[in-house]
């Protein structure tokens, strides 16, 4: 049986190999493997929101999955990557209701969002952490692309982002995104 790996999010990145896409890093959480993700901007924002505990004015589709399924008494148990073909990561997630328990097949970057905002593991075959993960050479050329490119949330959503901060009293937040605001506007 194929060992499962427990897996964390490490950061989020835009990436230079294809135009509108992004890096989601993952890497062991007893461990130093590391493992890219290709993943789509809204789900890339949606993620980098969810990590620096920014509060949008509206619910995000990934906040109003995890709504409903709250509502619905449903919590999301774990998350397992368990397949990787041409570059393209499968994962489950796996729901609970009562005593019951459902996998649903989901797209790995929309898999992740929701562990995320409902503080679930992310697991890994093993054998595909093995075969998938970054290696030295490429670790190195990653972090590089990082120094230089960042997961870029709008503008006027930071903008939004440090108003709701500031009302709410969340003044280290708020002092996060004023600084990334300065920072783009230099």
């Amino acid at each position: 049986m194929n060992k499962k790996i427990e897996l964390k999010v490490l950061d989020i990145s835009d990436t230079q190999a294809q135009a509108g896409a992004y890096v989601i890093l993952l890497g062991e959480k007893k461990g130093n493997r590391k493992l890219p993700l290709i993943v789509g901007a809204s789900e890339a924002q949606s993620t980098a929101i969810c990590l620096k505990g920014i509060k949008t004015q509206r619910p995000l589709t990934h906040d109003l999955f995890h709504t409903c399924l709250t509502v619905l008494n449903t919590e999301l148990l774990r998350v397992l990557i368990y397949k990787v073909h041409e570059g393209v990561f499968y994962s489950y997630i796996y729901l609970k209701h009562q005593d019951e328990i459902t996998r649903v097949d989901s797209r790995t970057s929309d898999a992740i969002a929701l562990a995320l905002r409902f503080e679930a593991p992310i697991f890994i075959y093993d054998s595909i952490l093995e075969n998938e993960q970054l290696t030295a050479e490429n670790l190195e050329e990653e972090e590089e692309e990082e120094e230089v490119d960042g997961l870029q949330i709008p503008l006027n959503e930071l903008e939004k982002a440090l108003k709701i901060a500031i009302e709410e009293e969340n003044y280290e937040i708020a002092a996060n995104l004023r600084d990334e605001i300065n920072k783009r506007k230099l």
